[in-house]
């Protein structure tokens, strides 16, 4: 699943607790315990991967 830092937070990586996940960048976890305790207490949020895509500029293709 695909998770960003909700915001004005920092969240420690699962596998590496002194790296974060943060507002800025969705990135890629394991659908773990670990996660789904931060997503269901609202400090990760699930990503939409449409929202979190670089949009286009008009007229480029």
């Amino acid at each position: 699943m695909k998770v960003k830092a909700a915001p004005g937070l920092r969240v420690p990586k699962e596998d590496d607790p002194h790296r974060y996940i943060t507002e800025d960048e969705a990135v890629e976890v394991p659908s773990s315990a670990y996660y789904l305790r931060i997503v269901a207490e609202g400090d990760l949020i699930v990503s939409n991967d449409a929202a979190d895509a670089p949009k286009k500029a008009k007229g480029s293709n």
